[in-house]
């Protein structure tokens, strides 16, 4: 019996199963930056500004008017998982943390009732390119801890753990490899009781090399997606790159790859089995949640904004530091 139960091309956003509500893959080349570490305006030709998706030289501006990135804007009901093994995100948000985060780091956030906050991608570099790769997480957030409070957790790249075999690295953001424990997630996260399963591996191996994926409960769902190479071996069916497959967790797999480097994203949990209702950044149970969080935002913009401007930078000079709404700050 084959572990796959499909094989999908991978889109934007990318497709995901129960706990996780979708992920998003940013690569984008940007060029150098400005002073204000966006992009000079002659590069702007073409582009619809404020909502700038299509990959134009390599790059998109997303929502920014100035920087490229996200300006501040509202979640409810579930959590972002935001890895960047490539570039700096700055982070703000209504809660009055904020940071500066790349290179490796994860930042776990739990929107639950309520939090805005950007995500900004600052061109740091004036004298040559500031490329990104990141991916955005979505993993839903169980009916009873839908309205706990907002808060954020710095998985730092120096910390999080490698599982590492002759042939392959595991990047280990959730759920432990074999006997590579994983770093604690927020506290309620689904991810945070080890019965749900879940696991957020970044996995590169290398050329003709193969990685055996550990066997995992019946229940659980597991998806892989295969986003840098050439081709690899999944058992016995080929997988292309820029495509991705769900496998049946409790099934031995073998990755064979090709000629090539290859890189994939692993993705798995226990589903919460809930309704989902999704409307932008809002995720709750029922249509009638929706319509009341719509209201309660429009009444309170949860909590109001605090910082100077919607796409708020640090600094060109500034490292990575993450100041949490508590008052602590972790430099790096």
């Amino acid at each position: 019996m084959s572990a796959i139960k499909q094989i999908k091309p991978l889109g934007f956003p990318w497709e995901t199963q129960d706990p996780f509500l979708f992920c998003v893959y940013h690569r984008d080349l940007f060029p150098e930056g400005n002073e204000e570490m966006g992009s000079d305006p002659e590069h702007f030709n073409g582009r619809m500004i404020g909502q700038d998706f299509t990959i134009k030289d390599g790059w998109r501006m997303y929502h920014g008017q100035q920087v490229p990135g996200f300006p501040q804007h509202p979640h409810r009901g579930f959590e972002t998982i935001t890895v960047v093994p490539e570039g700096l995100v700055d982070h703000s948000d209504s809660m009055g943390a904020t940071g500066r985060f790349g290179h490796g780091d994860v930042q776990w956030m739990t929107a639950g009732k309520g939090v805005l906050h950007s995500e900004m991608f600052p061109l740091v570099n004036d004298d040559k390119g500031n490329p990104l790769l990141l991916f955005q997480i979505w993993l839903n957030l169980p009916k009873r801890s839908k309205f706990v409070e907002p808060h954020y957790k710095m998985l730092w790249a120096e910390d999080i753990p490698v599982h590492k075999t002759s042939d392959a690295e595991v990047t280990i953001v959730a759920g432990d490899f074999e006997e590579t424990k994983s770093l604690d997630t927020t506290p309620d996260s689904w991810a945070a009781n080890p019965a749900n399963g879940v696991a957020i591996w970044l996995i590169k191996i290398q050329a003709n090399g193969t990685l055996k994926l550990p066997i995992a409960d019946k229940e659980i769902n597991r998806s892989i997606y295969f986003y840098q190479g050439s081709h690899i071996m999944v058992d016995d069916q080929a997988l292309n790159v820029q495509q991705g497959a769900d496998l049946y967790a409790d099934q031995e797999v073998t990755l064979k790859n090709g000629n090539e480097e290859a890189h994939l994203l692993l993705l798995q949990g226990k589903p919460i089995g809930e309704p989902v209702v999704q409307q932008g950044p809002f995720v709750m149970n029922t249509q009638e949640e929706i319509y009341e969080t719509f209201r309660e935002y429009q009444r309170t913009q949860f909590g109001g904004w605090p910082w100077p401007k919607e796409e708020f930078v640090h600094p060109r000079e500034k490292g990575r530091f993450a100041l949490h709404a508590d008052g602590k700050e972790e430099v790096k």
